[in-house]
């Protein structure tokens, strides 16, 4: 399986946050395999434009460190579970690559700094961190309740472990 990222980086940060996710995803990847190649929109902006699509999409008038956006259907009860989409490949599917395209991630440049800081881990390790959960959600994955949010914050610290970005 085969990952295609596509970045845009609206406000620049001092590390490669392409790299970092790229990392991140290859390793989301083999513990939830794909049945074909992946795209992901990776989106690096900044306070306002992160505070605007939340306030548009959760109804949330506040900046946030991440949101994803999920193109395919999986919820807690179906986690990373194709056949949701069997009959509809044509509608996930980007007609000039064939790739599957999982969604979109929103990451705030500001936020990675100060949490890194406020964490006292590396920037590398925040965005990785949210890059990870934020993965988590596009899968189904949710933290609302409980025993989900523990088994998330479980499987988030297991990705990157492996992916090599450690709380040090």
């Amino acid at each position: 399986m085969n990952l295609t990222l596509y970045t845009e980086y609206e406000t620049e940060t001092d590390i490669d946050i392409r790299r970092i996710a790229a990392d991140v995803a290859d390793v989301f990847f083999k513990h939830f395999p794909a049945p074909k190649d992946v795209q992901i929109s990776l989106y690096v902006v900044d306070d306002e434009t992160i505070r605007e699509a939340n306030r548009d999409t959760r109804g949330i008038d506040k900046v946030t460190d991440v949101l994803s956006f999920p193109n395919l259907p999986f919820d807690p009860e179906h986690i990373n579970d194709f056949t949701l989409i069997e009959g509809n490949e044509a509608d996930v599917t980007d007609p000039e690559t064939g790739e599957l395209i999982y969604g979109e991630i929103m990451l705030c440049a500001s936020k990675i700094i100060s949490q890194a800081e406020e964490y006292g881990h590396s920037r590398e390790r925040e965005a990785a961190f949210l890059t990870a959960h934020s993965l988590l959600h596009l899968a189904g994955f949710d933290h609302i309740e409980d025993e989900d949010r523990l088994k998330m914050e479980q499987l988030q610290e297991e990705i990157l472990k492996e992916a090599g970005y450690e709380r040090r």
